[in-house]
């Protein structure tokens, strides 16, 4: 009997999970089959866009579209769009697109900059303070750099572009120390170059300057070029790569839109001279008379205050390549500073040579010219054998 009445109760449970299982079964197929209807809406619907979106694309002329008629541009760069920048940006949309056709009579504020240029700031291990503070000081001032951990100098510098590509960075600046005196720089543009190698001089932070000047941080800044950067190559192709890691690129999430801070760049005694300038806009009674000097044609009486940092950069080799390559460029005049320290000590061991000499050749002078003193009555007046 107990036998015949779990095969009973078995048998009913089987029957009601069968039942049960048959509309949660067509539950499941329904909502498969609306699944499937909307996934296939959606494609026609993406199908129709893409459609119109290629209608409406036509290939346009990025100098035309981002300079208008003039052909001039005004940025912060102040610098031309070339044409060598064409063809990397693909098609351009016309309506929709973040870069519009220029309206007649406003210029446009793109800086010939892609909008992606990222730049990587990093160091090597055991530098000094005072060059660890100058890259903090560049961080605070570029909207789009990124910092990395410190690299062995012993590495290869190509561990460099490697870091760059992993955080997404086309520009790197990487900080060098040696003898922990020395300072030298790089600037790349990775991961195909040019490079740069600079040996960085007169370096002073914004804290020890302590300077009136001050501006937003991550405001966008205008950066100035000494005419000379264009009378020979080797500085054209400066002057390009500091642009690269220094200029804003066009509407980066992080930048202020406006400018309140002016970079200068100065080239003089085959140096770059680096000086960061706050724009003083008149205030008050000045702003009248700053007013009617514009309808007379005379400046607007805007000053610049420095802020700092301040920094000399001596250029010493250009590579074709991110950190190796064929050598473009090489300033003959450079000095290692470790000969420049070993002429200081070869001096001074020769000023204290000429010292010892010039005593012994006192003392052979002395003994060669010893005065004859005549006899005194006097000499042998407290000798002992006189003693009484």
């Amino acid at each position: 009997e107990n036998t015949f009445t779990l095969s009973l109760h078995s048998s009913r449970a089987r029957a009601c999970s069968v039942s049960r299982s048959r509309p949660q079964k067509m539950k499941n197929k329904k909502r498969k089959q609306e699944r499937h209807a909307l996934l296939a809406q959606d494609d026609a619907e993406n199908r129709i866009r893409d459609e119109q979106r290629k209608r409406r694309q036509r290939h346009v002329d990025r100098t035309k579209v981002l300079l208008g008629e003039a052909g001039d541009v005004a940025s912060d760069s102040e610098d031309e769009f070339e044409e060598g920048y064409q063809g990397q940006f693909g098609t351009v949309v016309e309506k929709g697109a973040l870069f519009k056709p220029a309206k007649k009579g406003v210029d446009p504020e793109h800086t010939g900059i892609n909008k992606k240029e990222k730049t990587l700031l990093l160091t090597s291990r055991g530098v000094v303070a005072r060059f660890r503070h100058l890259m903090q000081d560049l961080l605070c001032l570029l909207p789009n750099a990124k910092k990395d951990a410190k690299i062995d100098s012993k590495n290869d510098k190509r561990a460099v572009v490697e870091c760059a590509e992993l955080r997404g960075c086309n520009n790197a600046i990487f900080f060098e120390s040696r003898k922990r005196q020395d300072s030298y720089a790089w600037f790349a543009k990775t991961p195909e170059g040019p490079s740069i190698k600079f040996h960085v001089e007169n370096i002073h932070t914004m804290a020890e300057l302590k300077l009136t000047g001050n501006h937003l941080k991550f405001s966008r800044p205008s950066l100035h070029f000494d005419p000379k950067f264009d009378d020979e190559a080797h500085t054209r192709v400066i002057k390009e790569i500091l642009i690269h890691c220094f200029a804003t690129p066009w509407k980066h999430h992080a930048m202020k839109p406006f400018y309140d801070h002016q970079m200068s760049f100065y080239w003089e005694d085959g140096r770059v001279w680096f000086r960061n300038y706050q724009i003083v806009h008149p205030e008050g009674k000045e702003v009248r008379a700053n007013l009617s000097n514009i309808e007379n044609g005379v400046s607007s009486g805007l000053s610049l205050t420095e802020v700092g940092p301040r920094f000399c950069l001596h250029p010493i080799k250009i590579f074709q390549g991110a950190f190796t390559g064929k050598v473009l460029y090489e300033d003959e005049l450079f000095v290692n500073p470790n000969i420049r320290r070993a002429d200081a000590k070869k001096k001074d061991s020769d000023v204290y040579a000429r010292k010892v000499a010039k005593k012994q050749k006192r003392k052979a002078h002395v003994a060669m010219n010893q005065l004859n003193r005549r006899g005194d009555d006097l000499d042998g007046l407290f000798r002992d054998d006189d003693a009484f």
